[in-house]
């Protein structure tokens, strides 16, 4: 099953954008939030983690609309791989793990995170045993 995740920031703003390209892809279902990335609990968004499963496809019409950093993303798209969920983003190609390429990159985006997780780590203690 192909399922959309579409948001805005604010009440004012339009979800209208995202939601026809989202049915125009052939989503499905389609989870709508008006709320800020930033807010600890996007009720819908966890809605949308309980129902997907496996071989279900998890469309955006951009990635900042499921995170606020590049770090919370690569981590949430790598545990919907290890779930066997693929995503796709339709505004940036590139980040499509529907493909061989998009898979490609989007592995090489989880590494660098990795990578960036293991140097924080290691700043960190740094930094304590510093102090």
């Amino acid at each position: 099953m192909k399922i959309g995740y579409v948001r805005v920031s604010s009440e004012e703003q339009s979800l209208q954008l995202q939601l026809d390209a989202l049915q125009r892809y052939g989503c499905e279902k389609i989870f709508q939030e008006k709320i800020s990335g930033t807010a600890k609990v996007r009720p819908e968004f966890e809605r949308l983690k309980e129902i997907i499963r496996k071989d279900d496809e998890l469309v955006v019409w951009d990635i900042d609309r499921l995170g606020r950093t590049t770090l919370e993303l690569i981590m949430f798209v790598d545990e919907l791989n290890s779930k066997g969920i693929l995503f796709k983003s339709l505004s940036q190609s590139l980040i499509d793990t529907t493909t061989e390429t998009g898979e490609f990159v989007f592995k090489l985006f989880a590494l660098l995170a990795e990578h960036e997780r293991k140097r924080l780590i290691r700043r960190t203690k740094a930094g304590q045993a510093a102090a």
